[in-house]
């Protein structure tokens, strides 16, 4: 391929020496370069407000690289070859002087080609409509198209979500704009959709006929500090918002007309629409406590829930009548991220009584796991070998590792090449933020009134005791493991 043909691509990081920039964003862009999913002719763009120069950047950046993506090969050169496509900006504390040292430093890269440009907002909420404004105004190319990644959270509630939303589509339009969760990037997400539409065997079952219940479960161990992660925002508004609801949009749309991404989202946005309200009766939330004397770790903004479990229903044809219940949150025993499908009984079971008195341990499950061990499993019945009749509950499983000798890419790679392809699916659009918060708002108005209690748990638990009653009041079998 003639490189040099290719339309250039730009990225600019803005907040280039953040953390999660230095710890996320240079090294997916470099696992892209050395895989050559990025034209050689790209050039990458650090900007904040720090007074360093490239070398400095390239310093930041070189310290954060792995060889990762190839163990057989030195990937030295490619990594310096990467370094030498990046530089910085110093926007100071003027970023509309700043904007325009960075569309000058673009345009002199570039010169005259065909030129495409991503702006990935690594910054602060609060500084997030200036820098917007001042790209939209001063930053896009008319040679090619702009994209703008913007990071969750997406607004602090349905208000100031709907004011955020109204403003940037004001400077931009919707298909420019890619709202990024990382976790939507997971290998699991993109399984949700194969499974169902590229398989004979389950789409047929996937409805209210035969599903008892669908288990959305999410949780971080003690590697994760709860209150650095949440900064003030809780489980609910930076986790369920966004990757919760979407998984479960994903897992009951109705099949897209096509792949493509404004078809995939018509769906989701569907069932968003047809999730009920949440109520307090239906939610359980938790906090976990401090290592000391059963005291709120003081780092945490008064009840913010670092605990969500809850019982969702979708009110339409399909899912009439099926909880989908949702289990996330921090500081808990381990790290697991699983959605289980749980079928219902087989009516009128001649085997009953080979199966014990656990009817429950019968259940047929199709469970997707992420962590820890990326597989797909199916629980059948199956008869124990030997003399006599006795029945077993056993899983037939793929196992990713055993499987495929291949190293699993980062989901920021995932996402970013999504947003270099123009392939929008995993993102969110406006519709569908809208509708995320009119389900979430009521128990967030609930909480701000102080009506919701939160119950506190042990760092290294299992959550709040309340969320088995949860289960048990919809008659819901809870798989510890």
């Amino acid at each position: 391929m003639d490189v040099s043909r290719e339309p250039s691509l730009c990225i600019a990081v803005i907040g280039a020496t953040g953390e999660l920039a230095r710890g996320k964003i240079f090294p997916a862009l470099f696992a892209l370069y050395y895989s050559g999913f990025l034209p050689e002719n790209v050039a990458i763009f650090g900007y904040s407000r720090k007074n360093i120069t490239d070398e400095d950047l390239r310093s930041i950046i070189a310290s954060t690289l792995t060889c990762r993506v190839d163990h057989q090969q030195d990937c030295g050169d490619k990594i310096e070859a990467f370094l030498n496509r990046t530089h910085y900006i110093n926007g100071g504390y003027d970023n509309k002087h700043g904007v325009s040292l960075l569309k000058a430093k673009m345009e002199q890269i570039e010169g005259r080609s065909k030129t495409n440009r991503i702006f990935y907002l690594s910054v602060p909420q609060e500084a997030l409509l200036d820098v917007a404004s001042c790209l939209a105004s001063s930053a896009q190319t008319q040679k090619g198209w702009n994209r703008i990644i913007i990071e969750k959270p997406f607004g602090f509630d349905a208000l100031s979500s709907q004011r955020l939303t109204q403003y940037l589509l004001s400077k931009f339009e919707e298909k420019q704009l890619y709202r990024i969760d990382h976790l939507l990037g997971r290998n699991l997400i993109e399984n949700l959709t194969v499974l169902r539409f590229a398989n004979l065997v389950f789409e047929p079952l996937w409805s209210r006929t035969y599903i008892d219940n669908v288990q959305v479960i999410l949780s971080e161990d003690l590697a994760v500090h709860p209150g650095r992660y949440f900064g003030g925002y809780g489980i609910i508004r930076d986790i369920v918002h966004s990757h919760v609801l979407q998984t479960i949009a994903l897992l009951a749309m109705e099949p897209p007309v096509s792949l493509d991404g404004e078809d995939i989202r018509n769906e989701k946005v569907k069932v968003l629409r047809s999730i009920r309200q949440l109520e307090p009766k239906d939610v359980i939330l938790g906090q976990y406590k401090s290592s000391c004397r059963d005291k709120v770790d003081k780092c945490l903004d008064g009840p913010t829930p670092t605990y969500f479990a809850a019982a969702l229903y979708i009110d339409n044809a399909r899912w009439d009548g099926v909880p989908f219940l949702v289990k996330t949150g921090l500081g808990l025993i381990k790290h697991q991220m699983e959605i289980r499908i749980q079928f219902r009984h087989v009516p009128g079971n001649v085997y009953r009584e080979c199966i014990g008195h656990n009817i429950g341990r019968a259940t047929n499950e199709l469970i997707l796991r992420d962590d820890p061990d990326e597989a797909i499993l199916v629980r059948v019945n199956n008869k124990v070998p030997g003399l006599g009749l006795k029945l077993d509950s056993s899983e037939l499983n793929l196992l990713y590792k055993d499987k495929y000798n291949i190293e699993v890419p980062d989901s920021y790679e995932h996402l970013l090449l999504d947003v270099i392809d123009g392939d929008n699916h995993l993102f969110m659009r406006s519709d569908e933020l809208a509708a995320a918060w009119n389900i979430l708002t009521p128990i967030l108005n609930e909480i701000d009134k102080d009506n919701v209690s939160v119950e506190l748990y042990e760092l290294g638990g299992r959550g709040p005791v309340g969320a088995y009653y949860l289960w048990a009041k919809h008659a819901v079998r809870w798989v510890e493991d």
